[in-house]
């Protein structure tokens, strides 16, 4: 580990306020994943072999067949080699496909002499990456140009697409808060920051920014600034809409990122395409001046952090698993096309927790997971976690080819642009985490056949009007008790098609709701899917406009649950997927 901005997102970004107790989710208790042999789950690789190739096969036909090959591989240790993941991942790129980032101290550290260059680029075909992302800057330090051309020209030689990064830490000017964040109201932090990316440009045609594009400084010039209400990029200055941190911050860094990075970077290289990378903690973006609405509009691609972690860890915990499908449903509803991929690390995880995240990348439809970050990825949980990985790639593969084209379908989560969370911060990922199937979306779902809302909407203008025609037709409405307070007088709430969710000013709350409370709350909501759903707390449930449907199973124990009549046993940590 090369600096501080390496060990992502630490708990005090993750969660401002530590002295609030996080309810602990089920733990597990064993420090190694209770892993099945590779003979045994032979069939169901095949399975999901035949699947990504578009085969149709049923898993007695799958164990049938695994069991006439294990007469002649008895003994044998892993059926998928690395020439099989290697051939997997490039056969199924176009769908989902993995990659890795080398930061620029990897390059220093690993990627400067062709020895380090040849582990790296078998560690890749072994884990099924066949595009990489070489960074050129990070925490101040810049790579040598000969040894980024060097590493583009070898990984390029050997198959695999190359793009570059930028992460901008430690640029210039520090932020009177997190110090490895710059202020950018300063003009030579600006020339710096404009110098990194038109080096970039050099050598890339394709550049992503990490999740360090933002700022939080508050010293005397940027406080100056904010309250005459204008930004100064360079020799120009801008307006700014209002007085409050998050007006300035919002236009400084649109305006920064129009003029110092896009414009620069093209001017460069025409060909370059820049990609935004929002960090996971969506619910302060407007805090730190990012603008999801219109530096997505800018940029040319955005990707999104996806890395949930471990709920229960002392240091990154405090996010629960089904965060990372709703940043990835909720921004690539912003994005559409533009929409990359996840991106998660193997910061504060098990082997479980990784996996985890790339199941709910995957069910998010991603079209890649960029697995932070090869360095990581070599030391302390991070061979563990890429083992499990691997093991679950074919069948990570056969969901992402079933998830593609498929409209998913449950309660609208209405959460628009810039909204504020006041007490209910990341309640969504909560109300997934219950069994309650979830259809992101940045505006309001008016043609939705049922909603669940919480005060992130009282953002809209026109919010309350909008919910009570909604309401009057008689469609099922969830609302949090915290927004229901606010609308009081303002809107029918006493409808009988009106739920309200207990948070109490604690999101985190909803992980007690015990099954039979649980069972009450979602026949109602589920009935305009002619859909029935019993399960246990911390059961997420997807379901799909053709009928198909995963159920993931987030406790240490095994669960049954019902689906539409049908019995499920899930074992824990389990899924299971079926397709129509």
């Amino acid at each position: 580990m090369n600096s501080k901005s390496e060990i992502r997102n630490p708990r005090s970004e993750r969660n401002p306020n530590p002295d609030v107790r996080r309810r602990p989710l089920q733990t597990w208790r064993s420090d190694r994943i209770s892993r099945t042999e590779p003979q045994a789950d032979f069939g169901f690789r095949i399975s999901a072999f035949l699947r990504c190739s578009g085969t149709r096969i049923s898993d007695f036909a799958a164990l049938s067949l695994s069991l006439l090959l294990l007469v002649g591989l008895a003994g044998a240790r892993g059926a998928d080699s690395t020439g099989d993941l290697w051939a997997l991942g490039r056969r199924h790129q176009d769908v989902h496909r993995f990659s890795t980032l080398f930061t620029a101290h990897d390059v220093k550290n690993h990627l400067t002499k062709e020895e380090g260059i040849d582990r790296a680029i078998d560690w890749c075909r072994r884990t099924a990456v066949t595009r990489v992302f070489i960074e050129t800057f990070r925490d101040g330090y810049q790579a040598e140009r000969a040894a980024l051309q060097h590493a583009k020209e070898r990984f390029l030689a050997a198959g695999f697409e190359v793009s570059g990064c930028v992460t901008p830490t430690q640029v210039g000017k520090k932020s009177t808060r997190w110090n490895i964040i710059a202020c950018y109201t300063d003009l030579p932090t600006q020339d710096r920051i404009q110098a990194i990316f038109e080096f970039t440009a050099g050598l890339f045609d394709e550049i992503m920014i990490d999740d360090f594009w933002f700022t939080d400084c508050a010293c005397a010039e940027c406080d100056a600034a904010r309250l005459a209400r204008k930004v100064t990029i360079g020799a120009k200055t801008y307006p700014v809409p209002g007085d409050t941190w998050e007006d300035y911050r919002g236009e400084l860094m649109l305006r920064l990122s129009r003029d110092r990075v896009l414009g620069a970077a093209k001017r460069v290289n025409r060909k370059a395409r820049l990609i935004i990378k929002y960090p996971q903690w969506y619910d302060t973006f407007h805090e730190r001046g990012y603008d999801v609405a219109r530096e997505t509009a800018d940029f040319d691609r955005i990707w999104v952090g996806t890395e949930t972690r471990d709920y229960n860890d002392q240091r990154w915990g405090g996010t629960v698993q089904y965060e990372a499908y709703f940043i990835m449903r909720w921004l690539g509803g912003i994005g559409g096309r533009k929409c990359g991929g996840g991106w998660y690390d193997w910061l504060g995880t098990t082997e479980r927790t990784y996996v985890e995240q790339a199941r709910q990348t995957v069910l998010a439809d991603a079209r890649e997971s960029l697995l932070f970050c090869y360095s990581g990825l070599q030391g302390t949980t991070g061979p563990k976690n890429i083992e499990a990985l691997s093991a679950n790639i074919p069948e990570l593969l056969a969901v992402a080819k079933e998830v593609e084209g498929r409209e998913i379908v449950g309660l609208a989560a209405y959460k628009p642009p810039n909204s504020h969370p006041e007490n209910e911060k990341h309640v969504f990922d909560f109300v997934g985490m219950l069994g309650l199937p979830l259809v992101p979306c940045h505006e309001f779902p008016a043609k939705a056949p049922t909603a669940f809302f919480s005060v992130h909407a009282l953002k809209d203008p026109e919010f309350t009007t909008k919910l009570a025609k909604f309401i009057r037709v008689g469609k099922p409405v969830l609302v949090t008790d915290g927004l229901a307070q606010q609308l009081a007088n303002k809107v029918q709430l006493d409808a009988p098609n009106v739920h309200v969710l207990p948070l109490k000013g604690d999101p985190q709350s909803l992980l007690q709701l015990t099954q039979p409370e649980l069972d009450a709350l979602r026949a109602p909501l589920l009935r305009p899917f002619k859909s029935t759903f019993t399960a246990p707390n911390q059961v997420a449930l997807y379901l799909f406009r053709d009928g198909s449907w995963v159920v993931e199973n987030f406790t240490d124990a095994t669960v049954t649950a019902e689906l539409n009549g049908r019995t499920l046993t899930l074992m824990a940590r389990g899924w299971v997927h079926r397709w129509k």
